[in-house]
């Protein structure tokens, strides 16, 4: 392949693509930078026009992986429509959804060890999508009665770690953990206890 350089169109995105597929067949600290540039068919002297290392890569990988992630979210759950209750449990459902599509991304956002403060645009990034859950979780708990309704934040904090329980363990095809029932029917049960023990949904029969 010859070296493209600085010629190449656009290098940044490039490089950010590259260590997308490295993530996902090798983990985050599974390549090098010079791996990354092989792979964008640049020279590796290149990739320090634009990162001053790996971490510095993975974390543009979950700045924009974020802000799809947060997009994704707010589009699910769509000011509330149809139901707060049907919007709250669209979110859970995008969660799982994001995941599978965008393994890449979301190996870069939760499991690289890259915390989201790192620099002003993921925090920001990361609020954003986080928020997204908190106000469905606060327009749902309006339906509790407010001597037992619980913060917004826990209320999307457990729906939130139980999203990412069922992908970690269960969606993301990790040996030794396969389950008998799909991912998005183990969620979306679970989400039905939770909200059932609130009072949010009636009793099974």
């Amino acid at each position: 392949m010859p070296k493209r350089g600085y010629h190449h169109g656009n290098l940044r995105q490039a490089l950010v693509d590259a260590s997308l597929t490295l993530i996902e067949e090798r983990g985050p600290t599974g390549f090098t930078l010079s791996e990354a540039a092989k792979t964008a068919g640049v020279t590796p002297a290149a990739v320090y026009r634009h990162f001053e290392g790996r971490e510095d890569l993975i974390a543009e990988a979950a700045l924009q992986g974020y802000e799809m992630f947060a997009d994704l979210m707010a589009h699910a759950y769509d000011d509330g429509r149809p139901s707060d209750l049907a919007a709250f449990e669209a979110t859970g459902r995008a969660y799982l959804a994001f995941a599978r599509k965008f393994p890449g991304h979301y190996i870069a956002m939760f499991e690289s060890g890259i915390s989201v403060n790192r620099t002003p645009e993921l925090a920001d990034a990361s609020s954003r999508a986080r928020a997204v859950l908190e106000r469905a979780a606060e327009a749902l708990s309006q339906h509790i009665p407010e001597d037992r309704r619980p913060p917004a934040a826990m209320f999307s904090a457990h729906i939130w770690a139980m999203s990412h329980g069922v992908v970690e363990l269960f969606a993301r095809g990790t040996p030794g953990r396969a389950s008998p029932y799909p991912p998005e029917d183990l969620l979306e049960s679970g989400i039905g206890i939770y909200l059932r023990g609130l009072g949010l949904l009636p009793p099974d029969d």
